[in-house]
């Protein structure tokens, strides 16, 4: 008896539970309207057809990149069905040298220029950040300036070569290693890092590195995840300063550069011995091997930004709140 009792008693508080859930789901501001069968197909609409011009074009890149040459003909360019698929253009593309070296240097690019920016920048905006610093409002000041104010290309590329930065992978990563919109978001967030518990640390006796290390950097982890991405995402899509410094040597030359090479001859990629588009005898089309290369470039971002992304919002937000 006292078992069936307990029984009950714990069915009856499971519906409890359960009926408490579904009134706190389906409850509603008293002003706000119930949903109507026509605003919820707009929001379904609108939700639709935004994924569908992201997911769109991303599904056409990467099914032309596995399309043979005659699907690519049937299709008449890029294709929207899979008809014909085949890897051969990826183990093309992976065989030659150009793009594996290619691909290579934009990874070390992205992972110093990375680090470095990152240093500077977070060592920058902390020593701003501290009213007490020597001269930090005149830094502050001369930062801004150079938002608004620039040598210009001219003067850059001068000063770049006249310290011998032509053809050298630094003048890949020097020149754009800073940039003070990112300095100025994190001095706004550091303003904002708990006087308490800086205090308490220069009580334990920490210096200033120790408490950027232990104290400052903890609790901004989701703006220096955000901050990072910027950076990373900068240096893996640059491709100008290569036409700038690095014209002619193709063995130093990033995977986005080789990317608009090839985009630009529209016959093949540097090194490489397939020509022509749709010939009988070619076992990859030009432009799947295009796609391929498009693809390439993709994926280190889509693996990086699942790690990032639960910092992204949260950064963004809390930066521009802040600053």
């Amino acid at each position: 008896m006292t078992n069936a009792l307990t029984i009950g008693s714990r069915r009856e508080k499971r519906r409890t539970a359960a009926a408490t859930r579904r009134r706190a789901g389906s409850a509603r501001p008293p002003w706000e309207e119930p949903p109507t069968a026509v605003g919820q197909a707009a929001k379904g609409l609108t939700l639709g057809g935004t994924l569908a011009v992201i997911l769109v074009p991303l599904w056409i890149i990467v099914l032309t990149s596995f399309s043979t040459p005659g699907a690519i003909n049937r299709a008449g360019g890029l294709v929207l069905w899979p008809d014909g698929l085949s890897t051969e253009t990826y183990r093309q593309m992976l065989s030659d040298p150009t793009v594996v070296t290619a691909l290579w240097v934009s990874l070390g690019i992205t992972l110093v220029g990375t680090a470095l920016s990152m240093a500077v920048s977070i060592l920058c905006a902390y020593g701003l950040s501290r009213p007490r610093s020597l001269g930090h409002r005149f830094v502050l000041l001369l930062l801004i300036v150079t938002m608004f104010i620039s040598g210009g290309l001219i003067p850059s590329f001068l000063v770049v070569t006249g310290l011998g930065g032509y053809g050298q992978y630094w003048a890949l990563i020097l020149p754009s290693a800073v940039s003070v919109f990112n300095i100025l978001v994190l001095r706004a967030f550091y303003q904002e890092t708990s006087s308490e518990l800086i205090d308490a640390a220069r009580m334990d006796g920490a210096g200033d590195w120790r408490i950027l290390w232990s104290v400052v950097l903890p609790t901004s982890r989701a703006v220096t995840a955000v901050t990072a991405l910027f950076y990373a995402v900068g240096y893996w899509n640059s491709f100008f300063n290569v036409m700038l410094y690095l014209p002619t040597d193709s063995q130093k030359w990033p995977l986005q550069y080789v990317l608009l090479t090839y985009v630009n001859r529209a016959n093949g990629l540097p090194g490489s011995v397939n020509s022509g588009f749709g010939e009988t005898h070619a076992q990859t089309a030009p432009l799947s091997l295009q796609m391929a290369v498009v693809v390439l470039t993709l994926v280190p971002l889509v693996i990086v930004y699942p790690f990032v992304q639960k910092h992204l919002r949260t950064g963004v937000l809390t930066g521009a709140i802040k600053g």
